[in-house]
């Protein structure tokens, strides 16, 4: 196997979380639809609006990867849910459905070897590669992860 093969699965396992932190569909099965919008501990944020935030921009960041199409979103007004509430599960439901099939797109974009690691991708310049944006997507939601599982802890449900 290449060099540059053994990257690209290993940034895959990093995209799916667990190596060093909870992957985030683990976490989202700890938690029911009744207490997604509890901000437990006078947090900022309930779990659905990290989630939210998480989704949105790993979906910005692989339309701007992958697509022809990109346009860039108004920061930060369309990366936080305009409706701090989710009140229907059938929109949580989908929310949860956008996180992994967007997240299975940047994985085969990531794994396509026709698709360079060290140049830029479709929508990028210099040093917006796919190595970059795909290690992007990897540290924002380490990040938020930490938070989430903070909240479950705080809803002692981790």
């Amino acid at each position: 196997m290449s060099d540059e093969k053994q990257i690209r699965e290993r940034l895959v396992k990093h995209l799916y979380g667990g190596e060093a932190f909870m992957p985030v569909t683990e976490m989202l099965k700890k938690i029911s639809f009744e207490d997604i919008n509890t901000r437990p501990g006078n947090l900022p944020y309930s779990l659905y609006e990290l989630f939210y935030h998480v989704v949105f921009t790993q979906k910005d960041i692989v339309k701007f990867t992958c697509s022809d199409d990109y346009t860039e979103p108004k920061w930060p007004d369309y990366y936080w849910p305009k409706e701090k509430i989710c009140k229907q599960q059938a929109e949580w439901e989908t929310l949860k459905a956008e996180y992994t099939t967007d997240r299975e797109r940047l994985k085969n974009f990531l794994l396509d070897e026709e698709n360079k690691l060290t140049q830029p991708v479709k929508n990028g310049k210099n040093e917006q590669t796919l190595l970059r944006e795909v290690m992007l997507v990897i540290e924002h939601t380490a990040y938020h992860t930490g938070q989430m599982l903070v909240l479950l802890r705080l809803l002692n449900l981790h």
